[in-house]
């Protein structure tokens, strides 16, 4: 899904492929549309065929608040929980993850464009990652949570020592977001697994930092 104008269709080329589409680079729309086949490099115009399209209201979560924006979709598409798609606005531009998809009197996990009335969405440009790190001396009193905000493709890995501002911890297993994709099991507890952060709900770690952490 996307809401802005390709660069590149899929059309026929007289030159090197007249029977079958190829990849063109989009030069100019319109009408008669000119296009440079990507195998050749043969300059000609062509029709392009548009897709008929559909507006949608999304809602984008980040960090605690959330704002209303709109899409348009082609109409033959089907959505997903866990697809990604960009969402493009006069304020910023951001990468959006399917939670929920909203019909007229539900809420569901897949559905087509037509039927979808509110696309839920968060985004994963970057995100606030939960950690929860236990002392390693065996004080459990002085086990602690803090949020790293991390861009979301940034990888954990469990066993790995991992420094963060002036946080470093050793990982010891990883708790998968349910729109989580990919993944075998939905923790992570085995010396290698990996996760990107906009995958995970929480990281369970033990504190290696060196200065003794203070509640003030």
């Amino acid at each position: 899904m996307s809401d802005s104008t390709p660069t590149h269709v899929p059309t026929a080329c007289p030159a090197c492929s007249p029977d079958a589409p190829t990849v063109h680079e989009l030069l100019s729309s319109g009408g008669q549309a000119t296009v440079r086949c990507t195998d050749c490099d043969h300059v000609h115009k062509t029709k392009i065929e548009e897709e008929s399209t559909v507006e949608r209201d999304v809602i984008v979560s980040q960090e605690g608040e959330s704002f209303h924006t709109q899409v348009d979709a082609p109409a033959s598409e089907e959505l997903a929980v866990g697809e990604e798609f960009i969402v493009d606005t006069e304020e910023m531009l951001m990468t959006a993850r399917i939670t929920s998809l909203e019909l007229d009197e539900e809420r569901t996990e897949r559905a087509p464009v037509e039927e979808v009335q509110t696309i839920w969405t968060r985004a994963v440009d970057n995100v606030s990652l939960p950690i929860t790190l236990n002392p390693t001396d065996g004080r459990h009193d002085q086990t602690r949570s803090i949020d790293a905000l991390v861009p979301g493709d940034e990888e954990f890995t469990v066993g790995a020592t991992q420094e963060l501002g002036d946080e470093t911890f050793t990982i010891k297993s990883i708790k998968l977001r349910d729109d989580a994709a990919g993944y075998n099991h939905e923790h992570l507890d085995f010396d290698g697994d990996t996760a990107t952060a906009k995958d995970i709900q929480r990281v369970y770690a033990d504190d290696e930092s060196s200065s003794a952490w203070s509640a003030w």
